[in-house]
């Protein structure tokens, strides 16, 4: 990307600012990346770790399948499932705090003697589904806003802040030239002065 700049002082100290501004983000969002990175590697562990807990208790109760026919899925449902925000270097995330289920009553008389540990069964599934459907939105809002700041990074270290540098070099040399050009020609005129003065007297 080419830096558009004028050839003068107030152009030379736009760009000292702008490059100034630059260098002193660059550390910050180099942590600011570091940081993202580590995160977003908790978040894809922590993912993993939802899915391995949700696949073992589904195998451990692999072999009661067949009872899930007599089950009464009104029985439970959930009602609300509660949240908070958190932020992450500075990306906001929600949070699974709970989850609330609405449970029906029935008689454990007229029902299979399974069905409260099928409830409880069944919670659980939903509140590993829950969190594992939270830690794939974390990782994502995570990993967008890592590759965000990674374009960041890079934008200003390999674009701008050596575009503002030879930008800045061109500009003092341009006005050093100048002045230079200036005081030459600033002598010549004083020399043709001093030689009308020698001629006159």
């Amino acid at each position: 990307m080419a830096i558009s700049f004028q050839y003068n002082k107030t152009e030379l100290q736009r760009l000292n600012k702008q490059l100034k501004i630059r260098t002193k983000a660059l550390p910050t969002l180099k942590n600011k990346e570091s940081a993202l990175r580590l995160e977003v590697k908790k978040a894809k562990d922590k993912v993993l770790e939802a899915e391995n807990e949700l696949n073992s208790l589904i195998e451990r109760h692999s072999n009661s399948v067949n009872l899930w026919n007599e089950f009464m899925p009104e029985l439970l449902s959930i009602a609300e499932v509660k949240t908070a925000t958190t932020k992450i270097a500075g990306v906001s995330i929600p949070v699974l705090e709970g989850i609330l289920f609405n449970e029906m009553k029935f008689s454990l008389f007229e029902r299979p003697k399974w069905f409260p540990e099928g409830l409880t069964f069944l919670k659980k599934v939903a509140l590993i589904v829950n969190r594992l459907n939270f830690g794939k939105q974390k990782m994502i809002l995570l990993d967008h806003a890592r590759r965000k700041t990674t374009q960041k990074v890079n934008l200003y270290e390999k674009v701008q802040i050596p575009g503002y540098e030879d930008a800045i070099r061109k500009i003092k040399r341009f006005l050093e030239d100048e002045e230079n050009l200036s005081k030459s020609a600033q002598k010549i005129v004083k020399k043709r002065q001093q030689k009308q003065k020698e001629m006159q007297v």
